[in-house]
């Protein structure tokens, strides 16, 4: 009888070099990682690189780790080993479902995942950060500059006076390992302040007072009464009170959600830049930050809240005598703020003949009320703007016949309020509009405002008398031109804004309408998911402050 042929397996061939044996890179090939723990306590530094030979990202990231060693290994131990080897001790004892991974120490401290894009620059900046966590803060000069950037700043003050290493100080440098370890972007800075005269701007008093900045919101200061002072737990109330003014936007190259997930949370303006990481000093990074800060500056100062209540007192709309001979007295203004709230409307229906249409921005205005006092009308909420919509919609047909290039503004009553009414001014555009948008005026500005009574006709009882005297706007029913200062807070159709390093990410500006045979790099649009509208900045305009 025959028997069946056994199955014959053959071995795997022996692992050979993976770097070249003049690198600056120790590698394990058998991957023996009981030596490599034992090389890392001799090292402040250690950078794990865990390779299959196999690999396609392993062998693209070989050279890149290479140029980053040549670079940095007088400092730090560059290791790699080989996890895939079925007889090696990596293979039995790491299990990782991805190749190449980037493990750092500092000191016992570890492992830092890196999880950044697999580029000489980022790998070399990071591992910067993981050497120096903490930045010395000398002088005031350098402390604004600390606090004038973009990345959220946690600041430490610590006087060295008393003993070499003051309490906390420890403790506060590990919290900054702490959030490289949970934030691989590393968009949280972590500085030290050691002179008390330079604390003293910041309202850092005792030594161990730790302190978040923030450009649009208070900034904190580490209640150590209510938390207590470890590493994990200031790391943790940087990451929960950080502020994100921009987000960096690194998708890994392989299948995600990173874009979905932020896409869907709302309109997102996604602004393309060459980047390079470690460079001293970001120009465009600084044009784009300055925006930002503008965008999100919500909180007025006292000047502009005077400048307030002197509209408020002497500028602002007055009836004419049809008001007067209906025997209502009118004590005062009441502006419900600088902005009214505002919501921009396009109306559906085109102008077949000329492609145009019309696009109304509608305001909700506090009118001249029956009060007595002055009193503090509160802040506007969206309830308010739907109702002014449903409004404006009953009566929308009388602003589909107008054809004007200067801006004709219409006034009708609140249903539910007579001491508020709505304000909608409208003009006509043509579909090319957006390259006009961009330039210096946008399509509410103009030098002078013809104003119109759209809808007297049909609804004489409801509308209030429209002004026709006037040449400009009054500043409180103004439209925000180009000025954005505070727009996150004056709308709810609030933009996030993402950044993209353009060296690596450029294929995704291709797909939302950048040129390919552009030479410069730059680019930016404006997707909302929600509204299916996407918007694309002309590329042929520079990418600076006043075209954002």
């Amino acid at each position: 009888s025959c028997s069946r042929a056994k199955d014959v397996t053959m071995p795997a061939k022996l692992p050979v070099n993976f770097f070249s044996t003049r690198s600056p890179v120790i590698d394990l090939f058998r991957g023996q990682l009981d030596y490599a723990d034992q090389l890392r306590q001799d090292s402040e530094i250690v950078l794990y690189f865990f390779y299959a030979p196999w690999c396609g990202q392993s062998i693209a990231a070989r050279e890149e780790i290479e140029h980053v060693a040549s670079r940095l290994s007088d400092q730090v131990l560059f290791v790699a080993v080989n996890c895939w080897w079925n007889q090696g001790k990596c293979r039995k004892q790491k299990h990782f479902f991805y190749f190449p991974v980037i493990h750092l120490y500092h000191r016992s401290f570890g492992p830092i995942e890196y999880k950044g894009p697999m580029s000489a620059v980022y790998i070399e900046k990071f591992v910067r950060r993981v050497m120096t966590p903490l930045l010395y803060i000398s002088s005031r000069s350098k402390l604004l500059d600390f606090l004038s950037n973009y990345e959220p700043g946690v600041v430490g003050f610590f006087e060295f006076n008393a003993s070499p290493q003051p309490p906390g100080y420890l403790t506060f440098f590990t919290s900054a390992l702490h959030s490289l370890k949970k934030d691989y972007l590393g968009t949280i800075r972590f500085g030290v302040v050691t002179d008390k005269r330079v604390a003293e701007e910041i309202s850092l008093v005792h030594s161990g007072s730790v302190y978040l900045h923030r450009h649009a919101n208070t900034s904190l200061i580490y209640p150590k009464d209510i938390m207590n002072f470890t590493a994990e737990n200031i790391c943790k109330w940087a990451l929960e009170n950080r502020e994100m003014l921009i987000r960096w936007l690194r998708p890994h190259g392989g299948k995600s959600l990173l874009l979905n997930n932020e896409l869907k949370k709302g309109p997102a303006l996604l602004i393309f830049i060459p980047y390079n990481p470690l460079a001293e000093i970001h120009p465009l990074l600084d044009e784009i930050t300055k925006v930002a800060l503008e965008y999100h500056k919500c909180n007025k100062s006292q000047a502009a809240e005077a400048d307030l209540q002197h509209v408020g007192d002497s500028g602002s709309p007055a009836f004419d005598s049809s008001v007067t001979d209906a025997h209502l007295e009118f004590s005062e203004t009441f502006p419900i703020a600088k902005y009214p709230c505002c919501n921009t409307v396009v109306l559906p229906q085109w102008h077949s003949i000329s492609r145009t249409h019309n696009v109304c921005e509608l305001c909700v205005n506090q009118t001249l009320g029956v009060k007595p006092n002055k009193v503090h009308v509160p802040h506007c909420n969206f309830l308010e703007i739907e109702a002014a919509l449903d409004s404006f919609y009953l009566q929308e047909h009388t602003f589909f016949q107008v054809i004007s290039n200067t801006i004709e503004c219409s006034n009708f009553l609140s249903f539910y309020s007579p001491f508020s009414y709505y304000t909608a001014c409208c003009r006509t555009v043509n579909r090319h509009f957006l390259s006009f948008i961009s330039s210096e005026k946008t399509i509410f500005q103009t030098p002078r405002v013809a104003f119109s009574s759209h809808g007297k006709k049909d609804n004489t009882q409801f509308s209030i008398p429209h002004i026709e005297d006037r040449n400009c706007f009054i500043p409180d029913l103004n439209i925000s031109s180009t000025n954005i200062t505070g727009l996150s807070c004056r709308t709810n159709k609030t933009l996030n804004l993402y950044l993209l390093d353009s060296n690596l990410f450029w294929i995704y500006a291709e797909r939302l309408g950048a040129s390919r045979s552009t030479h410069l790099k730059e680019f930016a649009a404006i997707v909302d998911l929600k509204e299916e509208v996407h918007y694309v900045l002309d590329q042929n305009q520079s990418l600076v402050g006043p075209t954002l």
